[in-house]
């Protein structure tokens, strides 16, 4: 299976009171095309810092990213915004909705953003609400959806322009068993029906035993983890 990001060397450093916190050292990852790999660790390890590294939201202090082979220019602030609204979609355990913007504008937004024609933005995002169950539910504002049916247009807008990997932070995190179950199924169904590849950080393990692959963060480095049967 050809490589889809992989991270070299990647070390992230912090400078707090004086002093330098190290949170990512030498760290190495290979995700392929449609992969699903879950990031499992304590609280405060840094998983969240690594996820944004890996989707171009921080910098590393050090260090390489690729993607499909290519090295991505970590300096180039607006060829980075507009590689990451292309190619890489977000999930975090907040949904970070408009409030004043309906489900259907918050989806359709990064697709206007890239330029796409408003009527083909709203084609597009109607699609994706309708695949993410949410046909009858486009024109509420987020607040009056459910935590779930929020977490669901999230997911929805971050896929509306194809792309090809998921980066999710805690997704499940602030949702209850069964809305969270729910979130869990959708994801793995775009990650088999579209292809996308999935990274996920979880402190769940019964959700990481799902997703697959595992990797651990700790003392700044990951370690592969064997899945429990």
């Amino acid at each position: 299976m050809s490589s889809l990001l992989s991270a070299r060397n990647i070390c992230k450093i912090f400078s707090e009171g004086g002093r330098e916190i190290v949170v990512l050292r030498d760290l190495h990852l290979e995700v392929s095309v449609g992969e699903r790999l879950a990031i499992v660790g304590e609280s405060g390890v840094g998983k969240s810092t690594l996820l944004h590294i890996l989707g171009t939201l921080d910098r590393p202090t050090n260090g390489q990213l690729f993607y499909s082979d290519k090295e991505l220019p970590l300096e180039d602030e607006a060829g980075l915004s507009v590689f990451r609204n292309r190619e890489i979609g977000f999930v975090f355990q907040f949904h970070y909705l408009l409030p004043d913007f309906s489900a259907l504008e918050n989806v359709m937004l990064p697709a206007l953003i890239q330029g796409m024609q408003p009527a083909q933005a709203r084609e597009q995002a109607e699609e994706v609400l309708e695949s993410v169950g949410l046909k009858e539910r486009m024109s509420h504002r987020p607040g009056k959806l459910s935590g779930g049916e929020q977490q669901r247009v999230s997911v929805a807008r971050s896929v509306i322009l194809q792309p090809k990997l998921i980066l999710a932070d805690e997704p499940t995190g602030s949702l209850d068993f069964r809305i969270g179950q729910e979130v869990q199924e959708l994801l793995f169904e775009l990650n088999e029906k579209r292809g996308v590849a999935l990274i996920i950080a979880t402190h769940n393990r019964e959700f990481a035993d799902k997703i697959g692959r595992q990797m651990e963060l700790r003392n700044g480095q990951l370690f592969a983890v064997t899945p429990c049967e």
